[in-house]
């Protein structure tokens, strides 16, 4: 089990002020293509990956994000909380728990706890292929049990983060680090 790290306790506090909010759950994923361009998107946290620091996503193997992820295994996530005008950036390396990862357990486990809507989308067409509007959208119902091979789970391990305060004058920032298994935390001008 890992220490819980120190910006840890400043995340769920944040959370918990923004629980009545679903979109507090949104936030950017970064990541680099083949060709080393920025790629961006908004994922949904799901929450972390028990006893670890380590949080956790759902994606679609299919996705542009995945071969990016083959290339080029780390990336960034930046989740900004209106309420307490706090932002965290996240750098860490991301970690995909696809049908042939060992981890099939909390993958199993997820797929049952995602809403139908969520599971549904799974049976939809190739992301990014030609969408013909005369053609009725699929409406495959999948099992509630039992994940589609595309379905994967998405850790990301951080090593890396910072927060800003953009609260009050002056504004708070701090930087997490972690060293040889050890999180190093210092205040910085923001």
């Amino acid at each position: 089990m890992d220490d819980l790290a120190p910006w840890r306790s400043p995340l769920a506090k944040n959370l918990h002020v923004h629980r009545a909010d679903p979109s507090a759950r949104y936030l950017q994923l970064a990541t680099v293509t083949p060709a080393g361009l920025p790629a961006n998107r908004t994922i949904v946290f799901r929450s972390f990956v028990p006893d670890s620091n380590t949080l956790q996503f759902i994606t679609d193997g299919r996705s542009q994000k995945v071969a990016q992820i083959h290339c080029q295994p780390y990336g960034e996530i930046c989740w900004y909380f209106p309420k307490t005008r706090e932002q965290f950036r996240i750098l860490g390396r991301l970690e995909l728990v696809d049908h042939h990862h060992p981890a099939q357990p909390p993958r199993h486990q997820m797929w049952q706890t995602i809403s139908d809507n969520a599971r549904r989308q799974f049976t939809w067409a190739e992301p990014r292929s030609l969408r013909h509007h005369s053609a009725p959208f699929p409406e495959t119902e999948p099992s509630a049990l039992v994940p589609p091979d595309n379905f994967c789970l998405l850790w990301l391990h951080p090593h890396h983060i910072d927060r800003l305060s953009l609260k009050g004058t002056p504004q708070n920032r701090w930087l997490y680090e972690l060293q040889s298994g050890v999180w190093n935390t210092i205040e910085v001008y923001p």
